[in-house]
């Protein structure tokens, strides 16, 4: 559970609000003083005994924790109910842990659940065209009614209407952001992110609460929402856009599935999305069943990224997909589970008296939460 502000220690925050501790920097610092108590109390001549850790960036990481005000951050995370989520912590998103370089902590606003681990990101232009915006709604709609969380970050153009998209049928959504918790950017989003809180959502960032929103926070930020999510759509990104920077390394450092929706060939709009598809590194796509035959098809990568990532123990791997079923996907596991033998989707569709394009979504999602085997004979548990 994310951690009450009040239950960090002053130490933890000190670290937190140092720039230029990562991951690797952060383990080395663990292993030869054992506690963040130790670590912030650390001369300079010790600092400088850490692998990676020079002259200067041993004085620099002493000014900085002797400067940091941790009680100050504490009481901007209380005014705004944001909560604290350590790298390590039983809550800390598996998919995200498994990534290059995951953030050390994350800043929480609302709540992440079990459901957030069936996540797709959506991005694409700030400049988006009438048909960007129109699709973007339109999947993102289509997408959260099927049960994903659908994550973005929160920018103007394709952002918003992903996050608008998925609040309009009642799913989940995410806005990640490349500032502090303390800033609301862009400011034409205020309203936005307030209904992504009250409808059950949240909003994140690995920064602390009074950073601002720099352009060199973007790409990190952007790292956070493919990491978060079993795969990313693409809609309408130009040649050169941060959208398509997010897709190429979600495909080639996450390991996750990258699809694209075509737009106009004369559109430099598209330009971005038809350059991914002809070079092969995403998919085309263009409704919401093709995207879940990808993430369909993509899933085992994904379980392969994890268990790589050392998350293969006590099941965690195995049971990543198995968040809270819908209704829908509740009904379809009792047919079969009553049937005991293998059914064709036209057969659960008239057990359960469901569409058969709901059916087909639902099965596939199930299938990817590894509850059920597809197969030309049809569909059956997994016992």
């Amino acid at each position: 559970m994310a951690r009450d502000p009040q239950l960090v220690s002053d130490a933890t925050l000190t670290i937190l609000l140092t720039p230029g501790i990562g991951p690797v920097t952060m383990r080395r610092l663990m292993e030869r003083f054992g506690s963040h108590e130790d670590i912030v109390e650390a001369l300079v001549r010790e600092l400088r005994q850490i692998e990676g850790i020079g002259r200067e960036t041993a004085r620099s990481l002493r000014e900085a924790f002797d400067d940091a005000e941790p009680q100050a951050e504490r009481e901007a995370m209380q005014a705004r109910e944001v909560r604290l989520i350590l790298h390590g912590d039983d809550d800390y998103p598996p998919l995200l842990a498994a990534i290059p370089s995951p953030p050390l902590a994350l800043w929480i606003r609302g709540s992440l659940t079990q459901a957030d681990r069936l996540a797709l990101a959506i991005v694409g232009s700030r400049r988006c065209t009438a048909y960007g915006r129109e699709q973007t709604g339109r999947l993102a709609s289509l997408l959260a009614q099927s049960g994903l969380t659908v994550i973005s970050g929160g920018a103007l153009g394709v952002d918003g209407e992903a996050h608008r998209g998925a609040l309009r049928v009642g799913g989940r959504t995410i806005a990640v952001l490349g500032c502090g918790l303390a800033n609301c950017y862009p400011p034409q989003h205020a309203e936005l992110f307030e209904r992504i809180i009250a409808e059950g959502g949240a909003m994140l960032s690995e920064y602390p609460m009074e950073v601002q929103p720099l352009a060199q926070h973007f790409p990190r930020r952007n790292r956070i929402i493919s990491g978060l999510s079993l795969g990313v759509l693409v809609i309408e990104a130009p040649n050169r856009s941060g959208a398509l920077i997010t897709a190429r390394q979600a495909a080639e450092e996450h390991g996750r599935e990258v699809m694209a929706l075509p737009g106009r060939v004369d559109s430099p709009a598209s330009a971005g999305c038809l350059k991914a598809i002809r070079e092969g590194w995403a998919a085309m796509v263009t409704d919401h069943a093709d995207v879940l035959n990808q993430l369909d098809a993509s899933s085992h990568l994904v379980r392969g990224a994890l268990e790589a990532a050392g998350h293969s123990d006590a099941g965690s791997a195995a049971t990543l997909f198995d968040a809270n079923l819908s209704d829908n996907q509740q009904a379809i596991i009792a047919v079969l589970d009553d049937s005991g033998e293998t059914l064709l989707p036209d057969q659960i569709a008239a057990r359960t008296q469901l569409p058969i394009s709901q059916i087909m979504a639902d099965l596939t999602l199930l299938q990817i939460r590894g509850r059920i085997h597809k197969d030309a004979s049809g569909i059956r548990l997994k016992r």
